[in-house]
């Protein structure tokens, strides 16, 4: 077996969502609703709510191997048939793998706020990230944001206000057993947690522009790439 391969032991089906086709969106049983993870780590949070709402689908989105390899375990171990991982940059996804207006929740919770300005163009949420976020969600669906990073916080919450499609909503209460470990970390230091929610509104549904991305830095499985 190669080193960045998962395979799953003899007798049981990996949940690990594999790309045949990067050109080529996902299929999905549109009679089931969709839940969303960006940085699903360990699966924590998402195979709890997998777990506990067994008529939806649910799809984490993870780029460190080690990671997927341990929510994948979890899942056969708990028998969870509706969830899955996938080891793929999540702008990328979500810009050209996913259903239009099918997801009804998306979770985002302590991204990597890329601290130093030089790097803010690494950062998730931006127009970019936006106009794909929407063309995802259903109309009234939901995304649901946390960090422990106050300027990063600030800094979504008014990229979301200059944004029509979106109005800013109550953000759910997490119980402290789907914690993901940085939440765990951060609170045991009695450091303060910012947690937000918006709702997608109705508005001209334009098709997605391209993402300018050159020939040498197409998504792989497991790569982050930077888009202009």
């Amino acid at each position: 077996m190669k080193r960045n391969e998962i395979t799953a032991p003899a007798g049981t089906e990996s949940h690990v969502l594999k790309v045949s086709d990067i050109t080529k969106p996902f299929e999905f049983d549109l009679s089931r609703p969709l839940e969303i993870e960006v940085g699903c780590g360990k699966g924590q949070f998402l195979t709890r709510r997998a777990a506990e709402n067994p008529d939806c689908d649910f799809l984490g989105i993870e780029r460190m191997l080690e990671r997927v390899r341990l929510f994948d375990g979890k899942c056969r171990r708990g028998k969870i048939g509706n969830a899955k991982v996938l080891r793929l940059e999540a702008l990328y996804t979500f810009h050209y793998l996913l259903p239009a207006h099918h997801a009804r929740k998306v979770y985002v919770f302590f991204p990597d706020p890329w601290p130093k300005k030089k790097h803010h163009s690494h950062r998730l949420f931006g127009p970019l990230f936006l106009n794909a976020l929407w063309k995802r969600l259903e109309i009234g669906g939901r995304l649901e944001f946390a960090t422990d990073h106050r300027e990063y916080f600030e800094t979504v919450k008014e990229c979301f206000a200059g944004d029509s499609r979106f109005e800013e909503v109550p953000p759910m209460d997490r119980p402290k057993e789907v914690w993901t470990e940085f939440e765990t970390m951060f609170r045991e230091q009695g450091l303060p947690i910012y947690s937000a929610a918006w709702r997608s509104l109705e508005a001209d549904d334009a098709e997605l522009e391209p993402l300018r991305i050159p020939p040498e830095a197409e998504p792989r499985e497991g790569i982050a790439r930077r888009y202009e």
